[in-house]
């Protein structure tokens, strides 16, 4: 029961970490300043992100409903409101801000906090839930190589 109750709470943070993403970002995506944007030839469709995201949010709520209940520590809590405060930032930072190179490396940072989370807390039970952060991990590298792309060609 504990499992199911930190899977519904990490379900409306992470979901919220998206809303308050989304808010930041503003309309960014369908301003003048995206859309003149010299971005790369495998830039995915807009309905790809929510989707991704969506898949994205969820494994990445099971993950941490079973990490929390095994490991509930203030450390823990501090990497993870550490990829929480990154994740909502990144929106802000490169949509609303337009600061194309601090938003690199704060996907960057993003990347490297969820594979700690991937490396670091891998005990038994762990063990095979760690595979639910793949989506997140691969979806950060191709979000990389987008703002990296935007990075070194505008």
């Amino acid at each position: 029961m504990k499992k199911l109750y930190l899977f519904i709470l990490f379900l409306v943070i992470n979901f919220g970490a998206l809303a308050l993403g989304n808010y930041f970002m503003g309309d960014a995506v369908s301003g003048e300043w995206y859309k003149d944007l010299n971005k790369a030839p495998w830039t995915p469709p807009g309905w790809v992100f929510g989707a991704t995201w969506t898949l994205i949010m969820i494994c990445f709520s099971v993950y941490l409903s079973f990490l929390f209940s095994i490991r509930n520590s203030k450390y823990v809590v501090f990497v993870y409101a550490l990829a929480y405060v990154l994740n909502v930032s990144w929106n802000y930072i490169f949509f609303n801000q337009h600061l194309i190179q601090l938003g690199f490396v704060n996907i960057i940072l993003l990347t490297l906090v969820i594979l700690y989370f991937f490396i670091s807390f891998c005990d038994d039970t762990l063990s095979k839930l760690k595979y639910l952060l793949l989506p997140y991990i691969i979806w950060l590298c191709i979000a990389i190589s987008l703002n990296g792309y935007i990075l070194f060609n505008n």
